[in-house]
């Protein structure tokens, strides 16, 4: 490997420590630099031996040489904060999602063509193994055409996971459920299918009136551009533990269900003309003691930063930022339709 690329994490809790630990184990990448507003004592980042800053923009001034900027901070901060370091010369890797407004997301699209800077976005279930084979049928068309998808997100998010004075639950911060628990696999859907339309919903606050300022259930269905229909059912109303994240899929040669607590097992697979392969095992979830998150896939969007930024010829992007922007519309396309 010739030069190291140099990351900073803005952001320490749960998602950038882990942002920081992958850098750190990747031998492309060098962690240069930790940034929170909290006082360094209390985040649980003494495995980090680099400067600490307590406001971002001390960080870009202070003279340190950084490629990659990772933004881990609040959601509603995303954009803002991936628009300032694109102007102080760095690239950006943003955590989901990239924006709560598409306005917004453009805003950080215009800024990384304006200033030929590359903006990362992670939606780290496009690594699983499941993601990946299922990515193959689609394209191969061995599934031929897509009559029905139908994706089921049931997670548990109570009061151990929305906390007094935290930023979950917050509708300027955390922006609301699809958002925050749920757009990896809006993305999924996304770039599996293609673009969604004629989109019908029904949202519900079942038992989280005094944990967040949103909605907590939802029922969406809709037509796909490319041909098809589909559903999303999402609640983080599921008592104690997640029960599961799915995705079936009807089509033309076969039907497909990937399941499991975060879409980690292909549970059902029969096509025309088809043996299942056996598919490498997923990473386990993220684990935040008392709430389960998605498949710890960040080592691969670090590896992808890395590849692309050293030059790495057949290398592109996983999840580019015009990917990252058709989430945020999609999800804003759906939450439009709240009463």
């Amino acid at each position: 490997m010739d030069k190291k690329i140099k990351f900073a994490v803005i952001g320490c809790g749960h998602i950038g420590k882990r942002h920081a630990e992958m850098v750190t184990r990747d031998p492309g990448a060098e962690l240069v630099a930790l940034c929170d507003i909290r006082p360094r004592e209390e985040l649980g980042i003494e495995a980090y031996d680099v400067p600490f800053f307590s406001s971002f923009t001390e960080l870009l001034r202070s003279g340190l040489s950084i490629d990659v900027v990772n933004v881990c901070t609040p959601n509603g901060l995303h954009a803002a904060m991936a628009i300032q370091a694109v102007e102080a010369g760095c690239n950006v890797v943003i955590e989901k999602p990239m924006a709560l407004t598409l306005a917004d997301a453009e805003k950080v699209v215009y800024a990384s063509l304006k200033y030929r800077k590359q903006v990362f976005c992670v939606m780290q279930n496009r690594y699983s193994p499941p993601s990946v084979w299922i990515k193959e049928m689609v394209d191969s068309g061995k599934l031929g055409k897509i009559y029905m998808v139908q994706l089921n997100c049931y997670w548990n998010r109570d009061e151990r996971y929305y906390k007094p004075g935290g930023w979950h639950g917050d509708a300027a911060l955390d922006g609301g459920t699809l958002f925050t628990q749920f757009s990896h696999f809006i993305d999924i859907m996304y770039w599996l299918f293609g673009d969604i339309c004629n989109i019908q919903a029904r949202f519900a606050d079942f038992n989280h009136a005094g944990l967040t300022a949103f909605e907590d259930s939802g029922f969406v269905n809709f037509n796909f551009v490319n041909g098809g229909m589909g559903s999303l059912s999402y609640s983080t109303s599921v008592w104690n533990k997640n029960m599961e994240s799915s995705m079936l899929i009807v089509a033309e040669n076969g039907s497909v269900k990937i399941g499991g607590q975060y879409m980690n097992e292909v549970e059902y697979c029969h096509i025309k003309d088809y043996e299942m392969p056996e598919l490498a095992p997923t990473n386990p979830g993220n684990d935040y003691g008392p709430y389960k998150g998605s498949a710890q896939n960040h080592n691969f969007v670090i590896r992808n930063v890395v590849r692309v930024l050293s030059g790495a010829s057949s290398e592109c992007i996983t999840t580019n930022v015009l990917e990252g922007m058709k989430v945020v519309d999609i999800i804003q396309r759906i939450y439009a339709l709240k009463k």
